[in-house]
């Protein structure tokens, strides 16, 4: 394709990172898509030779990047002085307000007991009980942690979260599909002024989407919903506590944590990560798996199309949904690493999925 490349900011991070990241972009570099790729540090080791988690240089070429993909971190379990978790620094630099978990799970069919679970959490990412604002009282007797709410950030999310409603009803296609669908997840019967802000601005914005259902449902209802009948749910948009849990209680259709993909998006900036973490008991074993990653590689490939020229634009949306169904394909068929019960390598189901990539 003569298009420019997009550059992507490669950040392998930590443990298993530097194994499952490189096979992300393996997956990214067989599409022969324009992609120019730069690599950067940032980490618990990083921090521990230059004594930076995420050095300016490497916050600076994220700013620059179109896309960045990060593998893990390794956080120390004491306090260090001068350690700051480089990936809540680079979701606030760059402002990347919208967490995006899609979880999919389509078991064989002639299962009496089989669902098919389709659904996306969308968490804010910037403010709520995570907003940093904790003191401590009473000579260390109490300890606070103010919950921040604001107007802005959630209509933002809201609108995030109608707007891939949408897109997801019109990707289906088929005039028998479902309609799409949003629910709004908060406690606003017991959290009224916080939670009560957030419903009404959401359903404020539901008002601009006719032809998106929105509903709305307590988090401890849904988190047992999610655990019973995730069927139900198609888009989820809610706060920055509530999306953190409510999307590991979801990813459990999709495989687990180890298998979760997520995105995160601003306004200019985006940036992809698994969610399994650093995984320091196998690092270095080369039997990670890199699902998660690769699929990152998808949703990067997804957020490229609605940024590319619209002559480029379908053949990326294209080869995302091959990565999408080689993922699954090697999820289901395999080969498996050991997490799967399997003895697979981190290599042999990276070529497996480039492999299926290609031909299908």
């Amino acid at each position: 394709m003569s298009a420019p490349p997009f550059t992507i900011l490669v950040i392998p991070g930590d443990g298993i990172g530097r194994e499952v990241i490189p096979a992300a972009v393996a997956a990214l570099q067989a599409t022969g898509l324009p992609l120019r790729f730069q690599e950067a540090n940032a980490g618990w080791e990083c921090f521990q030779r230059c004594g930076e988690a995420l050095p300016p240089e490497t916050l600076d070429a994220a700013r620059r990047a179109d896309a960045v993909l990060f593998g893990a971190v390794a956080s120390p379990s004491h306090p260090v002085a001068g350690y700051r978790s480089p990936i809540v620094r680079l979701r606030r630099e760059l402002d990347l307000y919208a967490n995006i978990r899609p979880v999919f799970d389509d078991p064989p069919s002639g299962d009496p007991c089989a669902r098919r679970v389709d659904l996306v959490v969308v968490r804010e990412n910037t403010e709520d009980l995570y907003a940093g604002r904790e003191r401590v009282e009473d000579g260390g007797a109490t300890a606070i942690a103010e919950r921040v709410i604001t107007r802005r950030a959630s209509e933002r999310i809201a609108r995030v979260a109608f707007e891939l409603a949408r897109a997801r009803r019109a990707a289906r296609g088929a005039s028998d599909a479902p309609p799409a669908k949003v629910t709004l997840v908060h406690k606003a019967n017991v959290l009224r002024e916080t939670c009560g802000l957030f419903r009404a601005v959401a359903l404020e914005v539901a008002q601009a989407y006719p032809d998106v259902q929105a509903d709305e449902m307590l988090v401890d209802t849904c988190a047992l919903q999610l655990a019973t009948r995730p069927e139900r749910f198609d888009v989820i948009v809610t706060t920055n506590l509530f999306g953190d849990i409510l999307s590991d209680v979801a990813c459990a259709w999709g495989g687990g944590l180890g298998l979760a993909s997520s995105a995160n998006l601003g306004e200019r900036h985006a940036l992809f990560e698994p969610v399994h973490g650093a995984a320091p008991d196998i690092a270095g074993k080369g039997i990670a798996n890199p699902l998660a990653a690769i699929g990152c590689a998808a949703l990067l490939l997804d957020h490229l199309a609605r940024r590319a020229p619209p002559d480029i634009a379908p053949a990326i949306h294209a080869w995302s949904a091959r990565i999408q169904r080689a993922v699954r394909y090697a999820r289901t068929v395999g080969p498996h690493t050991p997490d799967l019960g399997g003895d697979a390598v981190t290599s042999e189901v990276t070529n497996a999925v480039i492999a299926h990539m290609l031909t299908t």
